[in-house]
């Protein structure tokens, strides 16, 4: 092989390898600047804990509201049931709500029904809650809240004999919902916010 060749070879080689490195070091260096870039500074003991996610009476809402209707206000269900909650005309009338195409469409007043019913049942089932709440009854600890979610779904009667035959007398609706699901379900929530009153109103 002539010198030149050889020559020849060898700058070739060397400017290969050269570009190689090159473009290694500009990986690195695009690679350390796309970190930096995605590194964010969050502000430090910053409450996380929004209100839905913890285990008051808003969030007691919030979850019964999604298993009943997901949470559309608008919703009616093929048995007739109204709203967010799933009233039944009934009980709307319970409170002096007789127009069901203005209640749809109003949150508000669906918001306080709901509050309303609540505080009704637990009036109720007053008595049910202070012996009944803390016992496990078909492996399932009773709460105060579960209670009120049960009501919700079966009406106050149907948990009284749930409760008071330690749960022989059970409750199906007409999807297959139990008493003893949403007594699950929905169990320890604080719920104290809402006082007993026979007499409450929208």
């Amino acid at each position: 092989m002539q010198p030149q060749n050889i020559k020849t070879i060898i700058i070739k080689k060397f400017l290969f390898l050269t570009s190689v490195f090159l473009l290694f070091v500009n990986a690195i260096s695009i690679n350390a600047k796309l970190n930096e870039n995605n590194t964010k500074e969050y502000p430090k003991n910053l409450d996380y804990n929004i209100p839905y996610l913890q285990n008051n009476f808003s969030a007691f809402k919030q979850a019964l509201a999604f298993k009943e209707s997901q949470g559309s206000y608008t919703v009616v269900n093929t048995l007739g049931y109204l709203g967010k909650y799933q009233f039944g005309r009934t009980t709307l009338e319970r409170f002096k709500i007789y127009n069901t195409k203005e209640f749809l469409q109003n949150p508000e007043l669906q918001e306080k029904a709901f509050t309303a019913l609540c505080k009704v049942n637990k009036w109720i089932l007053r008595k049910d809650i202070r012996r009944s709440v803390g016992k496990t009854i078909n492996g399932i600890k009773i709460t105060e809240s579960g209670i009120l979610a049960a009501a919700h779904l079966s009406g106050a009667g149907n948990v009284k004999k749930f409760l008071r035959s330690n749960g022989l007398n059970r409750f199906f609706d007409a999807y297959g919902s139990s008493i003893q699901f949403y007594l699950k379900k929905f169990s320890g929530y604080d719920v104290s916010s809402i006082k007993p009153d026979k007499n409450a109103s929208v």
